[in-house]
C-alpha cells in the first residue's frame, strides 16, 4: 500500500488533511475452522495485509466515505443509519456506527477514505478488518470509552445484525487483539485468550486459489444451522449440551444414530477440530512443527470430507504443496468454497515453495495463484497525523 498516495487522494476528495490513520489487519487461521460459532477453539494470526482508513472529524453528523478500491463515494447521517445496496462495502462501516448508536454513543460526522490490500473474497477477513478499523476510528474521533474485547464484539455484531452474516467472533477478535510474532489461541465461549509464539524458523505462506466466494451466497449459514440441529439432538439425549464444544467424540459416536448422516459428519468435524486446536497449541509450545503440520493436513481432510466446505481448487493447492521440500503442513483456511490455503513452510525453503506451487497449481487449473509470505502482525493501531 502506498500510504502517501492515500493522503494525497484524501486531500483531493475532501479538500482537507486527514487527522488520523487507522490500520486493521486481515487474518489467517492456522487451525480451528468453523469452530468459533460452535463455542470452540481457534488459532489465528494477523497478517501483514490490512485495511487502512484515513479520517477527520466533522462538526455535524454527516459521514462521507470514499473507497479507493471500488472508486465509489457514499454518505449518510450517523443519527439515521440505513443500508446502501449500491455501495455494499459501506454497510460494514454503517453497521459499526449503528452498533455504537445502540450503546447510546454519539458518533460525530467524519470524512473517511478507505483502502486495503487484503484480497476481497479470499477468506482472509477483509470485512472484519474494515469493521475493526471503523470501530477504532470512531473510538478515537468521537472520544469513546470501549475496551478491546468490547470493540471486537461490537464489530462482530455489526456483521451479524447489519450485514447479515452470522459470523463467529474469531475474525474481529484477532484483528483487534493480535500480536506480532505469535498466534492467538482463543476460547470462543468465554473469550479467554493467550498468545502462542511461533518458531522463527517457520514461515506462514498463504496461497490464494483465485476462486472467489461470497459468505452471504455460500452455504455458511446452512452449516451453522446443521450444527445447531446436532446440538438440539445431543442435548435431548445427554442434557447440558449448549454447543458442540460440550461434546466428546465418544458421546457423538454413541448417539450418531439419532441424527441424519450429514448432520453427524458436520458435528464430527467440529468435535475433532476442537481437539486438533488443543493439540496444535501443545505442539507449538513443544516446538514440534512436524506434529503441527500433521494436524493441519488432518484438518483439511475433515473440512473436505465431513464439513464439505472445500473445493477442487483448494484441494489441489494442498495436494501440490504437500510434497514440496520444506512444507510442514497445508490446509484450506477461512469459510471455504474458494479463497486460500495456509501453509507452514521452513523459511529457508519459501522461495522454492512459491515457485513450485505456482507452476503445479497453474498446470492443473489454468489459474495462477497469488502466493505471499507473512509473519504474525499486530492488531488494530492508529496514529494521529495532526
Amino acid at each position: 500500500m502506498n500510504l502517501d498516495i492515500m493522503i494525497q487522494t484524501y486531500r483531493q476528495i475532501f479538500q482537507r488533511n486527514p487527522e488520523i490513520e487507522t490500520r486493521a489487519p486481515g487474518r489467517v487461521n492456522l487451525i480451528g475452522e468453523h469452530t468459533d460459532y460452535n463455542d470452540g477453539f481457534v488459532l489465528p494470526v494477523d497478517i501483514d495485509r490490512a485495511i487502512w482508513i484515513y479520517a477527520s472529524g466533522r462538526n455535524d453528523t454527516l459521514v462521507r466515505a470514499h473507497s479507493l478500491d471500488y472508486g465509489q463515494t457514499t454518505s449518510f447521517d450517523t443519527d439515521r443509519v440505513e443500508r446502501d445496496d449500491n455501495a455494499v462495502w459501506s454497510n460494514y462501516i454503517r453497521g459499526v456506527i449503528a452498533e455504537y448508536r445502540k450503546r447510546g454513543d454519539r458518533i460525530r460526522g467524519m470524512d473517511l477514505l478507505v483502502s486495503g490490500n487484503v484480497p476481497i473474497g479470499s477468506g482472509l477477513s477483509s470485512s472484519a478488518a474494515l469493521e475493526v478499523a471503523t470501530a477504532e476510528t470512531c473510538r478515537v474521533l468521537s472520544g469513546l470509552t470501549i475496551d478491546p474485547v468490547a470493540l471486537a464484539l461490537l464489530s462482530q455484531s455489526a456483521e451479524r445484525q447489519f450485514v447479515g452474516v452470522q459470523c463467529g467472533i474469531m475474525d474481529q477478535f484477532v484483528s483487534t487483539l493480535g500480536r506480532e510474532s505469535a498466534a492467538l489461541f482463543l476460547d470462543c465461549r468465554d473469550l479467554s485468550y493467550q498468545w502462542v509464539p511461533l518458531p522463527t524458523e517457520a514461515c506462514i505462506v498463504i496461497c490464494d486459489s483465485r476462486k472467489q466466494r461470497s459468505l452471504q451466497t455460500s452455504e455458511y449459514n446452512e452449516r451453522r444451522a446443521e450444527c445447531e440441529g446436532a446440538v438440539a439432538v445431543l442435548n435431548q439425549a445427554l442434557g447440558n449440551i449448549r454447543a458442540l464444544r460440550d461434546v466428546t467424540l465418544e458421546q457423538l459416536e454413541d448417539n450418531k444414530h439419532l441424527m441424519p448422516e450429514m448432520r453427524y459428519r458436520r458435528a464430527r468435524h467440529v468435535v475433532t477440530e476442537n481437539q486438533r486446536v488443543l493439540s496444535a497449541v501443545q505442539a507449538l509450545q513443544d516446538g514440534d512443527l512436524p506434529q503441527f503440520g500433521r494436524l493441519m493436513y488432518d484438518s483439511h481432510a475433515s473440512l473436505r470430507d465431513d464439513y464439505e466446505v472445500s473445493c477442487r481448487e483448494l484441494d489441489i493447492l494442498v495436494e501440490v504443496a504437500a510434497p514440496l521440500p520444506g512444507t510442514l503442513g497445508a490446509r484450506m483456511t477461512g469459510a471455504g468454497f474458494g479463497g486460500c490455503t495456509v501453509n507452514l513452510v521452513a523459511c529457508d525453503a519459501v522461495e522454492d515453495f512459491q515457485a513450485g506451487v505456482i507452476e503445479k497449481y497453474q498446470a492443473k487449473t489454468d489459474l495462477r495463484p497469488l502466493v505471499y509470505v507473512s509473519r504474525p502482525a499486530n492488531g488494530v493501531t492508529h496514529r494521529r497525523l495532526q
